[in-house]
């Protein structure tokens, strides 16, 4: 016999009105399967949370009781509320005002935690299973509201609500031990980096705290646990993964010397390394950006042009985070940037080498119809997959078999690592580097104090030269 169903619809709240037209009361009206339920209020407020609390469970795919019109998370007392709907309402509440990426780490954090929480079940889905289950579609609010969920992923986020414990599970001294393990290490058992840990664990806080906001709970028990297995050191850049000046400016060449689109990446990358700047905010860059870019000057004297020092004024950043992400459908995120309101901006000086290679590429290419300075043959942003194969490709023309197997310059990213280093090793005022870099003072001489290969040597000739006066 069927009991429960998902065709569920919730209508806008009815206001209630005497003679005068002085309001009365406030209806919520919602339909299960075919029948029609309602339910009056006093106050607008009191009506408007409880059909918030409705759209919650719809969106959470609980399948609402066909006689009470009712879903489990509204028929069950309040501390057992199952963790699966707390954390699906969680990201459904964080969602609009939320980055792509930052939806897509709470995503990812959640799904790190969320087993411990899982009732065994011999007959339950496989894990990889439900980890996508939860990826694709649970912690996708888009997806999940506004898009056909196939019928095997509804099963398995129906066999989640009712095999997660409840909220007040949380409480039990080894589910919190449970939980310190999966917040600090991988299915595989190795530790997570400690970015990722504290990652997880500012997320898992963050939907505790919504759990006590909800009364699931009466207060947050994580700060009472000693996190003693927390992934320790600082954030800081693997020295072995930062290219010197030699290394750099032979792979740009390389990156040049590619068929097909090299010529098009050579000043991208440059501007990564040259100026310092992030991939998104490479992608993003415009005309309107280039806050001067001094003519060349013929030298007679060398015969050839000399190029002066140019500015960037960065307004904003195109993170990529993938289309199931973003608002928009595409893969990156249109976003201020990183750490700045909108609107604010940061002006970075760069040097001539990147000023000759900035000339030769609007030479070449021009800009793009939407006024990018970097843009794919048909116009629009460079696509991540595109620059990150060539960058592979460059790697494997220029670096030798045993530095191919290293760390060095792996990512894009480590440009922009080699470019502060340069900086730092050259002596440059950090406060200078800082702004540049859009960083504070402490977090750069935390991440980005790193040596180039010689840098040690050139401090000991400073300090040498020092004591030998």
């Amino acid at each position: 016999m069927i009991t429960s169903s998902y065709n569920v619809r919730v209508w806008a709240i009815e206001t209630r009105r005497n003679a005068a037209g002085k309001p009365t009361s406030y209806r919520v009206l919602w339909r299960v399967d075919k029948k029609d339920f309602k339910k009056s209020f006093k106050l607008y407020a009191q009506a408007d949370g409880f059909r918030s609390s409705l759209l919650v469970a719809q969106r959470a795919g609980e399948a609402f009781d066909i006689v009470s019109g009712l879903p489990p998370s509204l028929t069950l007392p309040a501390g057992e509320m199952s963790w699966y709907a707390l954390t699906v309402a969680y990201i459904d509440m964080k969602w609009p005002d939320a980055a792509a990426t930052a939806r897509q780490t709470m995503a990812e954090a959640l799904i790190r935690v969320t087993p411990v929480f899982v009732k065994r079940d011999k007959n339950g889905p496989d894990a990889k299973v439900v980890r996508s289950a939860l990826r694709q579609w649970g912690y996708n609010t888009e997806y999940r509201t506004n898009r056909e969920m196939p019928d095997d992923v509804r099963k398995v986020l129906k066999w989640l609500e009712r095999n997660t414990m409840p909220v007040r599970a949380v409480l039990d001294p080894d589910v919190l031990r449970a939980l310190q393990r999966a917040v600090t290490r991988r299915l595989d058992g190795q530790k997570f980096a400690p970015s990722v840990a504290r990652k997880t664990r500012g997320v898992l806080f963050n939907a505790l705290d919504y759990a006590v906001e909800k009364k699931l709970i009466d207060a947050n028990p994580l700060p009472s646990v000693k996190w003693t297995a927390m992934p320790k050191g600082k954030r800081k850049v693997d020295t072995r993964a930062v290219p010197n000046p030699a290394q750099t400016r032979a792979l740009l060449s390389g990156v040049g010397a590619l068929p097909r689109s090299g010529p098009r990446l050579e000043a991208f990358f440059g501007s990564m390394y040259y100026a310092g700047l992030r991939p998104e905010e490479a992608v993003s860059l415009n005309r309107r950006n280039i806050a001067h870019l001094p003519d060349p000057e013929w030298n007679d004297a060398t015969d050839e042009f000399d190029y002066g020092w140019g500015k960037f004024r960065l307004d904003r950043a195109e993170p990529h985070a993938g289309g199931r992400w973003t608002d928009s459908g595409k893969p990156r995120d249109d976003r201020p940037l990183k750490a700045r309101d909108v609107g604010d901006q940061r002006i970075v000086s760069f040097p001539p080498d990147l000023t000759r290679l900035l000339h030769r590429h609007i030479l070449t290419f021009g800009y793009g119809p939407d006024g990018r300075l970097f843009h794919a043959e048909q116009g629009g942003e460079i696509p991540m997959i595109t620059y990150t194969r060539a960058w592979r490709a460059a790697r494997r023309m220029v670096l030798t078999e045993e530095q191919q197997k290293s760390p060095l310059a792996a990512r894009p990213y480590d440009l922009r690592h080699a470019a502060v280093s340069t900086q730092l090793v050259a002596g440059v005022d950090p406060a200078t580097i800082a702004a540049w870099a859009g960083q504070s003072v402490a977090v750069l001489l935390e991440i980005y104090a790193a040596f180039l290969d010689g840098g040690e040597e050139a401090n000991q000739a400073r300090i040498e030269k020092i004591l030998a006066r």
